[in-house]
């Protein structure tokens, strides 16, 4: 959590979402590392924001025009591996996009968003689930239980703009509890 406009969206969680599908860590990384491909999740949202913000910060492409280059994002174009699919129903927008992970393997990438409700965030596991922006609270503890049988991560990018929510609040007393 931090305030608007620092660089949440590209800074943190897009550059470690292209980390962990890419492999590609830099030397100093003492975060969680993935030696093999991963099935991860991007979320929004909304449909036009998670196409205009978060798909936009990791592939270079958004907008209701799909503006912009395909692999001039945080993904490297040379580890884009052909074309992504489209999302139905919503202009510009992408739903799966396969990227070059270094050990020889490719990893999937998937774009929600939180207005298609918790249940559209249902069914396989995932290495990483990226949160643009606070989710509902039914939407993130969904996003965790697909992290479970594979020991993955949630990683969340927000300003708490609704103020202490549940989701806002789980944060909090991690972030202040007494480990002495």
């Amino acid at each position: 959590m931090a305030a608007n406009r620092v660089g949440k969206t590209w800074g943190v969680g897009g550059y470690e979402m292209a980390l962990h599908l890419t492999g590609r860590y830099p030397e100093w990384w003492t975060g969680a590392r993935f030696d093999d491909p991963i099935d991860a999740l991007a979320a929004g949202d909304t449909s036009e924001t998670t196409r205009d913000i978060v798909q936009l910060a990791l592939t270079g492409v958004g907008g209701d025009g799909g503006e912009g280059e395909l692999g001039t994002g945080l993904i490297p174009g040379v580890d884009i591996v052909g074309d992504p699919t489209h999302r139905r129903g919503i202009a510009g927008a992408l739903d799966t996009v396969v990227v070059r992970h270094q050990s020889g393997g490719k990893s999937k990438l998937g774009f929600k968003s939180y207005d298609q409700g918790r249940k559209k965030f249902q069914g396989t596991a995932k290495h990483v689930v990226w949160l643009d922006e606070e989710p509902p609270q039914d939407v993130y503890t969904e996003c965790l239980t697909r992290t479970m049988t594979v020991n993955g991560i949630v990683l969340c990018t927000f300003t708490p703009l609704e103020g202490m929510t549940e989701v806002a609040r789980m944060f909090y007393e991690v972030a202040n509890c007494d480990t002495a």
